[in-house]
């Protein structure tokens, strides 16, 4: 007799356990999505200032702060899964900057450029921590949401996969800055 208190109890709290690890890993993967942001809006203000240090030294390498200033734009305006393209091609472009760069002695010893660069990189291996974590949540998600028997709770309530921050990067992206003079 008691059982049939005991059963539908444990039933019971086994969903509200299941269900509250659901939300609890879908906002973790949120906010882990929001500090990648926080991180590249850092970076979006960065590159102008970089870019107008430079200037001065390499005018006549106008194609390079144009890829920069366009992949930039892009980046600030990509959504969804094209954001993570779009942040890969802007990280081309800075490599094609920095690579530049080295060819200006003067430029390598300015303080002004020096720090910006500095913040740069500071920057990007904060991004590359938040895509991490990001990831993790979103592994840990995708697994409870494909796994039995939690995906009966997943399908009974909605809860759908997320895509991770992925570096989608073309044979074009994944070969190595060519300068050329």
């Amino acid at each position: 007799m008691i059982y049939l208190y005991i059963v539908p109890a444990v039933v019971v709290l086994w969903f509200v356990f299941e269900y509250n690890g659901f939300v609890s890993l879908r906002n973790q993967a949120k906010e882990a999505f929001s500090d990648i942001d926080v991180q590249l809006k850092r970076r979006y203000d960065l590159i102008p200032n970089l870019v107008e240090a430079v200037k001065g030294y390499m005018a006549h390498e106008s194609g390079v702060f144009e890829k920069v200033t366009q992949a930039r734009s892009q980046a600030m305006q990509a959504t969804g899964s094209a954001k993570a393209g779009a942040e890969n091609q802007l990280s081309g472009a800075l490599k094609s900057l920095f690579a530049v760069s080295e060819n200006y002695p003067q430029l390598k010893a300015n303080e002004n450029f020096l720090n910006l660069q500095n913040e740069l990189t500071d920057t990007e291996d904060k991004i590359q921590a938040a895509r991490r974590f990001y990831n993790g949540m979103v592994r840990d998600l995708n697994t409870k949401i494909q796994g039995f028997p939690s995906n009966i709770i997943a399908n009974l309530f909605g809860f759908k996969q997320m895509d991770f921050f992925g570096n989608d990067l073309t044979e074009a992206e994944k070969q190595p800055v060519q300068v050329k003079f």
